[in-house]
Parts: structure tokens; C-alpha cells; sequence
């Protein structure tokens, strides 16, 4: 009995050394996309664009102007019916013109004191003076519907 459990620890330990090592994550992106027109952006990335300040329930966040980002990814704001936020977890928030368009509805990738919380990173829409349901967190895709 002894033999058969040493076998078998053998075994399993032959087989943990040959199991795939866990891959480095990739860096967080936020895809944004209309169908035809695809690109993605890292926190970098979005920096590259210009910062401006939006603040929801007390905390200011520092990102990019959702239309800003449109237009970078090459999709055209004014062309626009709606535009749909898609969190992690599947969770999905969508804009008409009237709120998309807005100045001050920026993608975040910072809190003006530091980094986004981990509940909330790698990006957030902030939307000020809308419900909590309107500004996602861990946002990983914008989608623009014409």
C-alpha cells in the first residue's frame, strides 16, 4: 500500500511539473469598436489623448472625453445612435446622444489623487450628475451603434 500511494504522489508530482506555466496578463485594454471599425487602448494610450477632470459622487477622475475617443478609434460621434459600455462582468450601460456627446462624459483611467481602485480599474465611465448604474466600472469595451 505504501509503494501504490508513493506512485501515485510520483505521479502527481511528475504531472504538476509538466502543467503549463500561468501566462503574465495582458496589460488591461478597452476595445472600441462600430462593427466595422476596431481599436484598442491601453491606460498609456488614452493618456496620449488629453486629460480632463469629471467628478462623480465626490471623487474626480481624470481621463478622456468619450467623444475624443471615438473619433481616435475613427468613428464619427455625430454618426451615432447610442453607445454601449460594456463592464467585465458583462455588465452593460447604454448612452443616447444626449449623454454620450456630452463634454463631461469622460472614459477614466485615474482618480485625480492617484490610481482607480482595484474595484474599479482598468477604466470607469464617469458621467457626473447620473446614477451609479450610467457609470460602469471595470469597463473593457465601448461599443458605438450607427
Amino acid at each position: 500500500m505504501k509503494r501504490f500511494l508513493l506512485f501515485v504522489m510520483v505521479i502527481a508530482l511528475a504531472l504538476a511539473a509538466c502543467a503549463p506555466k500561468a501566462q503574465e496578463p495582458a496589460a488591461s485594454v478597452l476595445k472600441v469598436s462600430d462593427g466595422t471599425v476596431t481599436k484598442t487602448y491601453t491606460a498609456d494610450d488614452l493618456k496620449t489623448l488629453g486629460a480632463v477632470q469629471a467628478t462623480f459622487q465626490g471623487v474626480t477622475y481624470v481621463g478622456v472625453p468619450l467623444t475624443v475617443l471615438l473619433k481616435d478609434a475613427g468613428i464619427d460621434p455625430t454618426n451615432l445612435t447610442a453607445v454601449k459600455a460594456v463592464a467585465m462582468d458583462g455588465f452593460t450601460a447604454n448612452y443616447d446622444s444626449s449623454l454620450f456627446s456630452r463634454e463631461d462624459t469622460i472614459v477614466a483611467y485615474a482618480r485625480i489623487d492617484g490610481p482607480l481602485g482595484e474595484d474599479e480599474a482598468p477604466f470607469r465611465m464617469v458621467l457626473p450628475d447620473e446614477g451609479g448604474k450610467m457609470n460602469p466600472r471595470q469597463l473593457v469595451e465601448i461599443v458605438a451603434i450607427p
